[in-house]
Order: C-alpha cells, then structure tokens, then sequence
C-alpha cells in the first residue's frame, strides 16, 4: 500500500506540475487525494518530489524511447514510434522535456548519469532525423534540433487535445499527420 501511495503522489506530482511549475503541494496532495501530512509523510519537500518525479519520468520516458528505437531498422518507422511513445508517455514526456530544456537546467550532483542518459538517448532519436535528412525525406533545412521540438510541441498538442475530451481513436493519426506535414514527408 505505502508504495500505491508514493506512486499517485509521483504521478499527481507530474501531472499538476507539468501544468503550473510554481503550484503549490497541496494542488499536488488534492490530485493525488490525499492531505498535506500524508504527502510530506512520503516527501520532505519540493525538491525531494521533483527529483523523485524526475526519475520516474526518466525510466518511463527511456523505455518507451528505447522500444520505439528498437522498432524498426526504417528510421521513418522509429520516428513515427517516437512519436507514438512521447504520446503514450504523456505528461511525464512532456514535463520532462520541459524541466530537461530549461534554460536554468543544471546537472545537479547524484543526477549527472541521468543527464547523460538522457542526453545520449537524445542523441540516438537525433541520429534517426539526421538520416532521414541524409536521405532526403526530410528537408535539411530543418535542423534537427527543430525537428525534436516540433515533435514536443506535438507531443503536447495531443496531450491537451486528450484532456478536452478529443477522441482518443483518432489523437495518434491526428498527431502523425500534423508532425509529419511539418517536417515536410
């Protein structure tokens, strides 16, 4: 049970936060359903919550990406799966790239590995979009950079489209076709 508790916090956490960085923990302690006391019972802090959010987004995040990596040999394919697996990830895809892309990011101690991780699975996702470019399916003119924001952005877009109610047999097409147009395929 204390491990179901930790883990709706942990979630609650990323859910509130990805919408409003600066909310306070008793946002955080009513998504979950708890109070106040049960969540410091879990958590000393705010630091101690995002750094425990951080690695649950991380090892979410790196498997998804990693099994849409492992897809295919067809860069097309893993791109379109990378796609698919920042959607399927939700929130914590998004609130990670957020925290991981903010300009006041640093690699704090104990988290260097995790930035690198992160970094170099960044990297790999990158290597399929130069490719592509090398190939020619994607114009050379998008840096790749771009291209990874873009996936983000859309990443998101499907994200908010879901909590309006949007119809969720049609999201992923929706987020292919839009992503894809984008980048000119």
């Amino acid at each position: 049970m204390t491990r179901s508790t930790e883990q709706t916090i942990v979630e609650a956490a990323i859910l509130v936060l990805n919408e409003d960085y600066s909310a306070p923990l008793e946002r955080v302690a009513e998504q979950a359903g708890v109070t106040r006391r049960t969540l410091h019972r879990y958590f000393t802090g705010r630091e101690e919550l995002l750094a425990c959010c951080a690695r649950e987004m991380q090892r979410s995040c790196r498997e998804a990406l990693t099994q849409a990596l492992a897809s295919s040999p067809e860069p097309l394919v893993q791109l379109e799966h990378m796609l698919y697996a920042g959607i399927d990830c939700g929130a914590k895809y998004a609130f990670f790239t957020k925290l991981h892309t903010r300009p006041d990011h640093q690699h704090a101690p104990g988290q260097a590995a995790d930035c690198a991780e992160y970094d170099a699975l960044q990297a790999r996702c990158r290597a399929v979009i130069t490719r592509l470019q090398h190939d020619g399916r994607i114009s050379a003119h998008l840096p790749a950079e771009w291209v990874l924001l873009l996936l983000s952005g859309v990443v998101k877009t499907t994200i908010d489209a879901r909590m309006v109610g949007a119809t969720e047999p049609h999201l992923r097409q929706f987020a292919w076709f839009s992503f894809s147009k984008g980048i000119g395929l």
